[in-house]
């Protein structure tokens, strides 16, 4: 055990930031529910309804970015500055293109929601709000691009100050524009998507001059430009990054799934779906920083050639993980019937029915989700350290056949054909996740023994 332990305190120092970085970005979307909740269900539904669209898309750029932090790591540990400039270089033109065409996309897909059986009230407020949240994918995904090149290189605090700055622009923006206080005008939802576009592009902003006033990145950012790309290095983080991002968008599109299911259960399950699948998302994030840890260790292992260590180290990051969720679930479990009160205005005499009926059912929804908070932890830092091995193709088809395959079928079924509704469609989350977890586990210990035991 200490063999794994005593990797606790280096895997931490590396995660934190990441954690801290990556809760910023959830924190965003829960300012926007708590303050939009405020309103009333229909426009926390609205809320939830707009950003499955654009969760979507944001699921494809943000895995795709995810290859540039493996690649950046492993050049990082073999000492190669050339090669850690050129996945900067590429990466970033990479990204900035595909957050323009995911725009786009979401633009051309936004009259579906007119088709999907969604409350015509939640329908006309979630249109506005999606128009705003879709064009901010472009300064998100620029950033990423910025956000895995300066975890590649382990440092990890800056992309956190980064959405620490956004947070902040976004609560100010917020407290002015929905509620229109000082003088500002009362915009409801389109205030608190005009708060998200603003934050977005300030963490590019912030990100940019750090890049080029820190010592440290000066010779990685040197000469940056679109013009200087180069096809083999277009088609290695291409090969690495739309597998990633397939991995990121089956797991994604399965919880946007459960979004449109139950909107068609109704207004206030959609909302008691959404605070849960917020709060969910909260804890998610550790999951997500413990697996960038894993990936930056892991490549940079893998540049280094030493794979024993690599399997040590891998190791020690899913026992620290393990022993973190089980805390999430204890949370959950306990605090089921507290925590979506915060969401709402528990003491508004008008929607106190409609406020009662989403908490009851996001409480049921959170006793679910405390038990798939090992089952989604696991998975995902499974999923960084297979990354971080470069290994994409057979953990893309592994979520593929976990979520779609097992999981999707039984939250359809349960959800809309059974007396479960919501708590049966989260009943099929916790069954792809956990399938996910079991199957990536498996690959894992599969790739690292073939590779500990071949000859040096």
């Amino acid at each position: 055990m200490k063999t794994y332990t005593r990797e606790f305190r280096y895997n931490l120092h590396l995660a934190t930031p990441v954690i801290l970085g990556m809760l910023g970005h959830t924190f965003v979307a829960f300012a926007d529910n708590v303050m939009v909740g405020q309103l009333g269900t229909a426009e926390l539904a609205a809320v939830s309804l707009g950003n499955s669209f654009v969760f979507i898309a944001m699921s494809l750029g943000i895995g795709f970015s995810t290859a540039i932090t493996p690649l950046v790591a492993e050049a990082d540990g073999a000492g190669d500055q050339q090669e850690g400039r050129r996945v900067l270089h590429h990466g970033l033109v990479l990204c900035t293109l595909l957050g323009i065409a995911l725009f786009g996309a979401v633009l051309l897909a936004k009259p579906l929601m007119h088709h999907m059986d969604q409350p015509e009230e939640v329908v006309a407020l979630a249109i506005p709000y999606l128009d705003l949240v879709a064009f901010s994918l472009i300064p998100l995904i620029i950033f990423q691009a910025f956000k895995q090149f300066s975890e590649g290189l382990s440092r990890t605090r800056y992309p956190m100050y980064a959405t620490i700055l956004a947070n902040v622009i976004n609560i100010v923006l917020n407290y002015l524009l929905i509620f229109g206080s000082l003088g500002f005008p009362e915009l409801g939802v389109v205030g608190a998507a005009i708060g998200t576009l603003v934050a977005r592009i300030g963490m590019v902003v912030f990100m940019w001059v750090i890049l080029h006033k820190r010592p440290v990145f000066k010779g990685f950012v040197e000469g940056l430009g679109f013009r200087r790309t180069e096809k083999p290095m277009l088609r290695k983080i291409m090969n690495l990054g739309f597998p990633s991002a397939l991995q990121m968008f089956f797991e994604v599109a399965i919880f946007t799934a459960a979004v449109w299911m139950s909107g068609v259960l109704g207004k206030n399950p959609q909302a008691a779906n959404q605070i849960a699948l917020n709060l969910s998302s909260m804890t998610f994030m550790f999951g997500m920083g413990l697996g960038v840890a894993a990936m930056i260790r892991v490549g940079n292992q893998k540049g280094l050639g030493d794979y024993p260590n690599l399997r040590r180290v891998a190791t020690s990051i899913f026992l620290m993980t393990l022993i973190l969720e089980l805390f999430f679930a204890a949370v959950f479990l306990f605090g089921r019937n507290l925590l979506p009160t915060i969401y709402l205005d528990v003491g508004d005499p008008a929607n106190q029915a409609d406020n009662l009926e989403v908490i009851s059912i996001a409480a049921q929804l959170l006793l679910v989700a405390a038990f798939f908070q090992i089952s989604d932890g696991i998975q995902v830092v499974v999923l960084g350290a297979l990354r971080g091995l470069q290994d994409v193709r057979i953990p893309t088809l592994i979520t593929f056949v976990a979520y779609w395959l097992i999981g999707f079928p039984v939250s359809y079924y349960l959800g809309l054909f059974t007396e479960l509704e919501s708590t049966g469609i989260w009943i099929g989350l916790l069954l792809g996740l956990t399938a996910s977890s079991i199957m990536l586990y498996l690959r894992f210990r599969h790739l690292t023994g073939r590779l500990v035991l071949q000859p040096s």
